[in-house]
């Protein structure tokens, strides 16, 4: 059989739906959260596989990597084979498992799907999703970035080759910013390096209006903390770089890493809570929320 045919082929089989794609983000957060039943009821593979009457191991090792579609009304029968009774989390999994099945691209994703490669769909939809951002950067992250400022960052990255798609790109980044101001504001605490209000990106002028910029959203959008980290603080729980703490309205969180060729989505509770614990870390060691609006107001006037 072709390759292709044979990655498209699609069958019926115990409730789920059978696919060689490739997981997404709902995908692996479904596999995962029903490994973790099948761990706690204390089943292998081989014994969950056969009694929720499923080919095989290999089915459901699929399963709980993303790589397979489970029909919601399936996962009821997952409920009763790990014996889960708690509604709260039961209803949580469903959730998860509409999300799964129905493909559903970000609205943005779909506005914008020339300007962005596949990972990032996966980080637009989260992002949409989510009811709090808990960031460090520095740089002053994408959702607080003046046009500007957006276009120098991306400028400088070297990812994009012509200019409609920078256009693109800068236009997505700024529609992003709706999650802050939508009915229901996702809730943002950022923790900024100093070195994000210190680097003249796009030169004198541009860091200006975006300093001013940040003092302005911040005093506007009470859903919204920044807390600056001056470099005298000296050494610091991420000095590996920068992250998004992603959190929901129901199920855990997701940890997204941003390294230069891809983006990493970090849902295993050990990697969760060590980025928990470094976020802790970061927010008691910068200034208070008063200090570093003043830190800010000072760089602006140094720069005047």
């Amino acid at each position: 059989m072709p390759q292709r045919d044979k990655a498209d082929k699609v069958r019926a089989q115990g409730g789920v739906r059978v696919t060689d794609a490739q997981p997404n983000i709902h995908r692996r957060r479904l596999g995962l959260a029903l490994k973790g039943l099948r761990t706690a009821a204390g089943l292998t593979l081989k014994e969950a596989a056969e009694q929720l009457a499923l080919s095989g191991e290999s089915a459901l090792s699929r399963i709980e990597h993303g790589r397979q579609r489970v029909q919601p009304t399936a996962v009821l029968g997952y409920f009763e084979v790990y014996g889960l009774r708690d509604q709260e989390r039961r209803n949580y999994l469903m959730y998860l498992a509409k999300q799964a099945a129905s493909g559903k691209q970000s609205n943005l994703f779909e506005e914008y799907r020339t300007a962005i490669r596949d990972p990032f769909a996966d980080y637009l939809q989260l992002e949409e999703l989510a009811s709090r951002s808990e960031t460090f950067a520095s740089i002053v992250p994408g959702l607080l970035q003046t046009e500007a400022y957006a276009r120098a960052v991306v400028q400088g990255s070297r990812k994009w080759q012509t200019g409609r798609e920078i256009d693109n790109f800068i236009r997505l980044r700024m529609a992003r910013q709706a999650v802050l101001t939508r009915e229901t504001p996702m809730h943002l605490w950022c923790v900024l390096d100093e070195s994000a209000v210190r680097r003249q990106v796009g030169g004198p002028e541009v860091m200006r209006e975006q300093l001013r910029y940040l003092l302005d959203v911040c005093e506007a959008q009470p859903s919204i903390t920044l807390q600056i980290l001056p470099f005298d603080r000296g050494s610091h729980a991420a000095m590996d770089g920068g992250f998004h703490l992603l959190h929901f309205p129901a199920g855990p969180p997701v940890v997204v890493v941003e390294p230069m060729t891809t983006t990493l989505f970090l849902e295993e509770d050990s990697d969760i809570g060590r980025y928990e614990t470094c976020f802790n870390h970061l927010r008691s060691e910068a200034l208070d929320g008063e200090a570093s609006l003043g830190f800010i107001h000072d760089a602006i006037k140094e720069q005047d």
